[in-house]
């Protein structure tokens, strides 16, 4: 039997600093007694903070916040206590309020992850859904038009002092929230919108990092001969983890010496912003290529997968422990950076802004130009001839 159970809880700010979600305290008559809750099984009094329904769908743990007032959020708990027991018994569950045309956030939320998953592939799914869970845990409205300023404020700083996430990370995730919204009708920017130039959260634009050679040289000389033709294509490519994932033996062609990075609608697979292109690799190592190429299995098109022809998903594990193997700092080596290495040695041994953007499939310039690193011993020598 589904578990139809939906607990009430109160977010509440300890002496330390720290919240906790805790449960409520009944009255003998059985109604909430406001502002208490139980911390560590003893009665606390906390007029500070929201109110919260958490049930299961599922395997998946749902929470939403429902206001401040204590009868209102237990009026809440039975009403989500009834339509579970309903959906449970197969009983169709009527529209909330079929005659306002105020949009209910949870309703809104789940139209917008629908078309998310219809639209977007997994991963972008899986952001934007764990954006909104975010969002209905810090917003204590329950209707998309009563969401203002300081709701969005409040969360940027939920994700920051609760959540603890990284400052890019905070950004990405208030930005999934502020499509939603806009998604939903609300204003968010210009006159009249809701947000207001400093309003988001701040972070700082990192250069991207590349490989040193010592780096490289260490780390494939501690490769076996299948690892290092998986990390010298990542090099040698500049593609992305899963394009590497999802690129098939009929992608490249030997004789032109070019790898392609294209859709594979039988995987479900598409690149990122549907481009598709064609990157040039080096003689050395389509040599590698046509070896690895007679190791491969026939009745298999990927050309790194699994033992099922599955794609591979743990390129960035497999590349720690060579890290690890070779004596390296693990914490140094992650997939992206093989990506900066090939952008970053393609622009300074002069090939032009364009051609690298084409390569690395940017939509815009100024992502390439993040690549520009004033680096090297030629960079070192015009500089030493301008003060000369």
């Amino acid at each position: 039997m589904p578990n139809r159970e939906v607990n009430l809880t109160k977010r509440i700010r300890l002496t330390d600093g720290s919240t906790r979600f805790c449960p409520v305290v009944l009255s003998a008559n059985g109604r909430v007694k406001p502002d208490y809750v139980l911390v560590d099984e003893k009665q606390e009094r906390h007029p500070e903070g929201n109110y919260y329904l958490d049930w299961y769908e599922g395997t998946q743990r749902k929470r939403v916040s429902v206001g401040k007032d204590a009868q209102d959020a237990a009026a809440a708990r039975l009403k989500k206590e009834a339509e579970l027991n309903a959906r449970n018994l197969g009983v169709a569950v009527a529209a909330t309020e079929p005659h306002t045309k105020r949009k209910l956030l949870a309703d809104a939320m789940d139209k917008y992850l629908k078309d998310t998953k219809r639209d977007k592939k997994g991963k972008t799914f899986a952001a934007y859904s764990k954006s909104l869970e975010y969002f209905q845990e810090s917003c204590p409205k329950n209707y998309v038009e009563d969401v203002t300023r300081d709701d969005l404020k409040d969360f940027a700083a939920f994700l920051r002092d609760e959540k603890e996430l990284a400052a890019r990370t905070c950004w990405n995730k208030f930005l999934n929230v502020v499509s939603f919204l806009k998604d939903a009708g609300v204003q968010t920017s210009g006159n009249g919108g809701l947000l207001k130039k400093g309003d988001w959260p701040e972070f700082t634009e990192e250069e991207p990092e590349a490989f040193e050679q010592e780096e490289l040289d260490a780390l494939f000389n501690a490769c076996n001969a299948e690892e290092r033709i998986r990390y010298e294509f990542f090099l040698f490519t500049g593609m992305r983890d899963q394009e590497v994932m999802f690129t098939y033996w009929s992608d490249i062609n030997l004789r032109a010496g070019t790898v392609r990075v294209s859709h594979k609608p039988d995987r479900g697979w598409t690149p990122k912003a549907y481009r598709e292109r064609t990157i040039p690799v080096p003689d050395k190592f389509l040599e590698s290529l046509k070896e690895w190429k007679k190791q491969a299995s026939r009745n298999c098109d990927l050309v790194f997968p699994t033992g099922g022809c599955q794609p591979n998903t743990h390129f960035l594990e497999f590349l720690k422990n060579i890290a690890d193997r070779a004596g390296l700092n693990r914490d140094h080596f992650w997939l992206h950076k093989f990506r900066s290495t090939f952008a970053t040695t393609a622009l300074r041994k002069g090939v032009d802004l364009a051609t690298v953007q084409k390569w690395m499939g940017h939509k815009d310039l100024a992502s390439t130009m993040r690549y520009l690193k004033p680096e090297g011993d030629a960079v070192r020598s015009q500089v030493n001839a301008i003060w000369t």
